[in-house]
C-alpha cells in the first residue's frame, strides 16, 4: 500500500506538468491565430498599389502560417519532425518581420495602423527562438543515448 502512496504524488506531478506544458502550448497557439488574424486585417488596409498588392500578398503567406504550421509540429510524428516544424515557424515569423519593417519604412501604411503589431512578432520570434533551441538541445541529448 504504501508503494501505490509514493508512485501516485510522481504520476500526479507529471500530470499537473504535462497540462502546465499544454496550456502554454495551447497559449501559443491562441498568441499565433490572434497574430494570424491581425495580419490579415493589416493587409486589408495596404493600398491597392501594385507594391501594396505585392506586399500584402507576401505578408499574408508569412503571417498567417506559423499558426497552422505550429499546430502540425504540435502533432509530430517524431521528434524531429517536431523540431522541423518548428524551425518553419520561425523562418515564417522572421520574414513577416522583414515584411513588417518595410511597410514601416516605405510608410505604406500610417504607424498607428501598426499598432504592437511588430512588437508582438517580435516577442513570437524571441519565443520560438528559444523553443527551437532548446528543442535542438534535447533532441541531441536523446541522440547521444
Amino acid at each position: 500500500m504504501s508503494e501505490i502512496r509514493r508512485t501516485q504524488p510522481k504520476a500526479e506531478v507529471h500530470q499537473v506538468a504535462s497540462n502546465s506544458s499544454r496550456s502554454r502550448s495551447d497559449e501559443l497557439e491562441k498568441r499565433l491565430i490572434d497574430f494570424a488574424v491581425r495580419i490579415i486585417k493589416l493587409s486589408a488596409q495596404l493600398p491597392r498599389t501594385p507594391a501594396g498588392r505585392h506586399i500584402a500578398g507576401q505578408i499574408l503567406r508569412s503571417g498567417t502560417s506559423p499558426a497552422p504550421n505550429y499546430g502540425e509540429a504540435r502533432g509530430g510524428e517524431s521528434h524531429a519532425d517536431f523540431v522541423h516544424k518548428l524551425g518553419i515557424v520561425l523562418k515564417e515569423l522572421n520574414e513577416t518581420q522583414i515584411w513588417l519593417r518595410i511597410i514601416k519604412q516605405s510608410e505604406l501604411l500610417k504607424p498607428y495602423l501598426l499598432g504592437g503589431i511588430v512588437e508582438e512578432n517580435q516577442e513570437l520570434c524571441r519565443i520560438f527562438t528559444s523553443s527551437l533551441k532548446t528543442a535542438r538541445a534535447r533532441k541531441r541529448i536523446h541522440n547521444d543515448k
